[in-house]
C-alpha cells in the first residue's frame, strides 16, 4: 500500500510540474509574440493615459526585433515581419539613450517629416495641425507640481491623417519645449511626443527612435487604479479602481 501511494504521489507531483512548465511556456510565447502587459508610471501621456493604467501592448503590430524578447538578447538586428507605425499610434519603445527602459509616446513624425513646436503649436511639414480648445482638464495634477488636483488647458489635436486625441498645456508657450528647432526625421526613424506636452521627455529631448527600437502598439486598458493607490489592496477597489477606464481602447 505504501509503495502504491508513494508512486501515485510522485506521479501527481510530476504532472503538476509539467502543467506549471507548460503554463509558463505558453505565457512566455504570448508575452513575446502576441501581447505584453504594461503599466503607466508617469503623467507624460495625460489625458490619454493616466498614472495607474494597466494596458495590453500588441507585439505583432510592427513585427519583431531584439527588443521584443525578454532581456533584449542580440539575436539579430533590424526587424522581422516588420511594418511601420501609423502617424498617431501610441507605441511602447526603447529610446536610443536608454535602451533598457520602456517608454510610451505617440508617433508624431514619420521618416522625412519636418517637425517643430512654435508657441505651443505643433507644425508638421511647415503646416500647423488643427487644434480645438476643449474644457479644462481637472484631475490628478499632470504638471509635476504635486498638487492633489489641478486645472490645465486641454486641446483636441487632429493630425494630417485624421487621427485625433487630447493634449494638455501646463505652462505658457514662451520657452522650450513649446518652441523648438525644426527636426528633420531621418529614414527609418520616428519622432515621438507625449500628449502632456510640457511634462514629457520625448524626441525633443532624446532624439529620433529607430524602427528597431519599437516594442509594440498600445491597444487596450485592462485595469486602472487611482494615482497613489496600490493594485494589490483589493479591499479598496470599490473606491480606488477607475471602473470607467477598464476595457477602454487606446486612441
Amino acid at each position: 500500500m505504501s509503495v502504491t501511494s508513494s508512486t501515485k504521489s510522485e506521479g501527481g507531483l510530476g504532472e503538476t510540474i509539467r502543467v506549471v512548465i507548460h503554463a509558463l511556456l505558453i505565457a512566455l510565447v504570448i508575452r513575446t509574440f502576441l501581447f505584453q502587459p504594461f503599466n503607466i508610471p508617469s503623467g507624460s501621456m495625460k489625458a490619454t493615459l493616466l498614472v495607474g493604467d494597466y494596458l495590453f501592448v500588441s507585439k505583432y503590430s510592427y513585427g519583431y526585433s531584439r527588443y521584443s524578447f525578454p532581456f533584449s538578447p542580440p539575436l539579430f538586428s533590424g526587424r522581422i515581419f516588420g511594418s511601420d507605425p501609423t502617424r498617431g499610434d501610441v507605441v511602447v519603445f526603447r529610446p536610443p539613450n536608454e535602451p533598457s527602459v520602456d517608454f510610451i509616446k505617440r508617433v508624431i513624425g514619420l521618416p522625412g517629416d519636418h517637425i517643430q513646436m512654435k508657441e505651443g503649436l505643433l507644425y508638421i511639414n511647415d503646416t500647423p495641425i488643427k487644434r480645438e480648445r476643449l474644457s479644462d482638464f481637472i484631475g490628478e495634477d499632470p504638471c509635476g507640481r504635486s498638487e492633489a488636483t489641478a486645472r490645465v488647458k486641454r486641446w483636441k489635436e487632429t493630425l494630417p491623417n485624421g487621427v485625433s486625441y487630447e493634449s494638455l498645456d501646463c505652462v505658457d508657450s514662451s520657452g522650450f519645449p513649446d518652441n523648438t528647432n525644426v527636426y528633420e526625421v531621418p529614414p527609418g526613424d520616428f519622432f515621438m511626443m507625449g500628449d502632456n506636452r510640457d511634462n514629457s521627455s520625448d524626441s525633443r529631448v532624446f532624439g529620433y527612435v529607430p524602427l528597431e527600437n519599437l516594442v509594440g502598439r498600445a491597444q487596450m486598458i485592462f485595469f486602472s487604479i487611482a494615482e497613489g493607490q496600490n493594485a494589490w489592496m483589493v479591499w479598496r477597489w470599490p473606491w480606488s479602481v477607475r471602473w470607467n477606464r477598464i476595457f477602454k481602447l487606446v486612441r
